[in-house]
């Protein structure tokens, strides 16, 4: 959508500079400009106004209701377009305004550190037009199911993993691919993960689901294999499963009885998960080790016991919590902890997996720090067996066979 077709609401409570961004404004083209000296004033115009506005800029720092409240009750009301941050303040507290800002629902642009360019202005302007990151869009809109609907699409086998790419970072190869469970329910479509497994795990049913994910992802990874495309899994274990002390000879079987090496499988668990019975969940995690298995600490440094857990568990991996990718651009603490996440991978002369990688300015700082593999939505989606395989053979037909990015 061009900019002379989008209508904008500057909030500002400084005379010269609301004014100076109306100008910038006229100077993109824009022409259905609306203006307000604070929150409040904005707020008012917002519910009252016929048609909806397309784009807020919005200082924070303001009289009578500042930008945060602004937000906020706009988030409530229920204002879906898009928003522009801009502030004089600190980046650190401008990077927190954003986080909050996304948190109520607002769909943010992103944030303009004062004084504002006009190219500055114009480059976010470019995103309003573009497609939010991938949602999982074929996912169906019910949002519950009850514990006998789920048990039934586990004994009719409706369960299955769609594969999400784990790409090397240096050479852009494809090393391999998580295993995601979803449910193709035959009315509703690809239902999602979250509509299945709480329930799963509260009624102590999980299980049942994990050693599906586990045979068939691993069955997969072995036909990969076996038709010249290398590859190996990463499957997540229930914390459930851990109490289990015949955990890792049951992997061992189904990893033989579909000839996969041991080495190709990473068994993703939780901080959470290997605190529950220590003494079993040790046992177990050693034990895979010791097999060949590979083993993943996920959620890397959400928690408050993930260093101690790394002095505990032999693993293999350490995979970095999307939360810190997705700020690390933009928010100097997340990039802080982003790059001290890797540095300890380095030093355990382990493999530093960064997931939730959405876009090109995320790929390129994990480049320029040093992580060894990334997956996520700008790599490519969740895909189910069939689709991932004919991307992954389109990929090797290329006389590069990489993913570029």
């Amino acid at each position: 959508m061009r900019i002379s077709d989008l209508s904008f609401l500057v909030v500002e409570d400084h005379d010269f500079q609301r004014e100076t961004l109306i100008e910038m404004l006229k100077g993109l083209q824009a022409k259905d400009i609306h203006a307000a000296a604070n929150g409040q004033e904005a707020f008012d115009f917002l519910v009252s106004h016929r048609t909806p506005i397309d784009v807020i800029i919005s200082d924070l720092d303001m009289p009578t209701m500042d930008g945060l409240e602004f937000m906020r009750r706009a988030g409530e009301a229920g204002y879906r377009r898009s928003v522009i941050l801009v502030s004089a303040l600190d980046r650190t507290l401008l990077s927190a305004a954003e986080a909050m800002t996304k948190a109520y629902g607002v769909r943010l642009l992103g944030a303009i550190s004062k004084p504002i360019t006009q190219a500055s202005l114009e480059a976010l302007l470019e995103n309003h037009g573009a497609p939010e990151p991938k949602l999982q869009a074929r996912f169906t809109q019910r949002a519950s199911y009850s514990l006998d609907e789920i048990m039934d699409g586990l004994e009719n086998n409706q369960f299955e993993p769609f594969f999400q790419p784990k790409v090397d970072l240096a050479t852009r190869r494809v090393v391999g691919a998580e295993a995601l469970a979803r449910w193709r329910h035959p009315q509703q479509g690809i239902v999602p993960p979250a509509a299945f497994i709480k329930i799963l795990e509260d009624s102590g049913k999980i299980d049942e689901l994990m050693w599906m994910m586990l045979r068939k992802g691993i069955a997969f990874c072995s036909s990969l294999n076996a038709g010249g495309l290398e590859s190996s899994i990463a499957v997540n274990l229930s914390l459930k499963s851990l109490n289990n002390v015949d955990l890792a000879n049951r992997i061992t079987e189904i990893s033989r009885a579909h000839h996969l090496d041991a080495e190709k499988v990473c068994l993703e668990i939780t901080e959470t998960a290997a605190t529950t019975n220590l003494g079993a969940a040790l046992e177990n995690l050693t034990r895979l080790r010791m097999k060949g298995f590979g083993l993943s600490i996920d959620d890397f440094g959400t928690g408050y016991s993930s260093m101690q857990q790394l002095t505990r568990i032999p693993f293999t991996e350490l995979k970095i919590d999307r939360s810190f990718i997705a700020n690390s651009s933009t928010h100097e603490p997340a990039r802080v902890l982003l790059s001290s996440s890797l540095q300890i991978a380095r030093q355990l002369n382990i493999k530093a997996v960064a997931e939730g990688v959405e876009t090109q300015q995320n790929w390129d700082l994990l480049q320029e720090l040093g992580c060894d593999l990334a997956q996520g939505y700008f790599i490519a989606e969740p895909m189910d067996a069939r689709s991932y395989m004919n991307w992954v053979q389109t990929l090797a037909t290329n006389t590069t066979s990489m993913f570029v990015a």
